[in-house]
């Protein structure tokens, strides 16, 4: 099987190795990508979050950040480094604080977003190098062998079909992703406005 394996990747031609670097790239940054995912899934703890809005309701900032210091939910951090700042600029330091975490979120995405498109000029690539070499045959003595012709024509098949491989399974854990991004932004969002809305009350603003 490896042979096989090691045998078809040679027919590709030498587009086949920049396509197995794309290819090495991208499944490096989806085994990181979902350890991340698990490992903040992990950290959640909603009742924090609670925690800190029941505080905060209450009038008491002092103990809403004493409850999310140190905490490790991404939430948590966001709404702590907001409160930290909030008498200088309350809606800056949680966009900041958002954004640091939403760029957490999205590394890794570029390689992946560039796998997903340079891999099928790629094997684009392998196609009209493969076809060249096919068509070049023609009119030489080499027409004799019609498999060295068949083999230009392999070549260009087995790098397209192999880009095109790529491209497929780099874009399903992208979407996936990108979903957990987009899953983030909105919870930062929910956490953020509620936070906004009781400090705007003006018995606790400045508490």
């Amino acid at each position: 099987m490896i042979q096989i394996s090691i045998s078809i990747f040679q027919k590709g031609g030498p587009v086949m190795w920049p396509l197995l670097l794309t290819s090495l790239a991208s499944l490096s940054v989806v085994f990181e990508r979902m350890l991340f995912i698990l490992r903040e899934r992990r950290s959640r703890k909603s009742s924090s979050i609670e925690n800190i809005l029941s505080s905060v309701e209450q009038g008491n900032i002092a103990q809403a950040i004493a409850q999310g210091e140190g905490s490790s939910d991404f939430v948590v951090r966001t709404l702590v480094y907001g409160l930290k700042h909030r008498e200088k600029s309350f809606s800056n330091a949680l966009l900041q604080a958002a954004n640091q975490e939403l760029r957490r979120f999205s590394q890794g995405l570029t390689v992946l977003d560039t796998a997903i498109t340079l891999a099928p000029l790629l094997g684009l690539l392998g196609t009209v190098t493969g076809m060249i070499r096919a068509f070049s045959l023609l009119g030489g003595k080499e027409l004799e062998a019609p498999t060295i012709i068949t083999g230009g024509i392999a070549e260009a098949l087995i790098a397209t079909a192999f880009g095109l491989a790529i491209a497929i399974l780099a874009l399903i854990p992208f979407n996936y992703l990108n979903a957990r991004v987009e899953e983030a932004r909105h919870e930062l969002e929910d956490a953020s406005t509620h936070l906004e809305l009781l400090l705007r009350k003006p018995d606790r603003r400045l508490s």
